[in-house]
């Protein structure tokens, strides 16, 4: 089988490096795009940035909700969209601290890892099941939180909801990308499919989560009361 040459983000000795030769390299393709290292840096900026922005705007307003109870968040627009609402509920605290502090540090991790790439950096295979792991436990923690605010709390927090955005790619693409690089042993037609597909995974995420706002909420978009 012939060596894929070495390139600009699709570094072979790298992929090698990662624990084994990408899967898709196995097969004889080419390494999807989105799972080099300089697209794949510019994703873990992107979402990192605006996710650890919105969780600081969060640690912010919730600073000011621990001095003021009565005070009105930038978000508290009526009694199903409100981030002071859900500051107040057990499930903003679930770890006895606010949540959003959990995205301040995780978000700064992948900030630093995607700016790492950028610049050339090379990771063993540790380090991205380490990074798999992380993103993996925090997508879990995100899916949580929406069936809480969908199905218990009944509030929606807008901050809350772009960190959910800002989650699906980032989980969606870590995932693919591990998988490609042989980081996660894969099937190589697996692979194949996985690196073709990433963008439409995501955004059949992001419609499912639409549509789950839309049927738990329709009775307030229908201009009824319900709650």
């Amino acid at each position: 089988m012939p060596r894929i040459p070495p390139s600009t983000g699709t570094d072979y000795e790298q992929d090698h490096q990662d624990g084994a030769g990408p899967a898709a390299a196995r097969a004889g393709a080419a390494v999807p795009a989105m799972t080099r290292d300089r697209p794949f840096g510019w994703l873990l900026v992107i979402t990192g940035v605006v996710g650890w922005l919105a969780s600081g705007i969060l640690v912010l307003e919730k600073l000011e909700v621990l001095k003021d109870p009565n005070h009105a968040t930038v978000c508290d627009v009526n009694p199903w969209i409100s981030c002071g609402q859900v500051m107040q509920t057990w499930q903003s605290s679930l770890f006895g601290f606010p949540n959003m502090f959990i995205g301040i540090v995780a978000f700064a991790v992948t900030i630093t890892a995607g700016m790492a790439l950028l610049a050339g950096a090379r990771f063993a295979r540790w380090y991205w099941l380490g990074l798999q792991a992380g993103i993996t436990l925090g997508f879990i923690f995100v899916v949580w939180l929406w069936s809480q605010a969908l199905y218990s709390i009944r509030i929606l927090c807008p901050f809350c909801m772009v960190v959910w955005a800002a989650m699906i790619p980032l989980f969606v693409w870590v995932t693919v990308r591990n998988v490609v690089h042989g980081v996660i042993p894969a099937p190589a037609g697996l692979a194949r499919i996985l690196g073709d597909s990433g963008w439409i995974i995501t955004a059949l995420l992001y419609v499912a989560v639409i549509a789950t706002i839309f049927f738990a909420f329709i009775q307030v978009f229908a201009g009824t009361s319900g709650f």
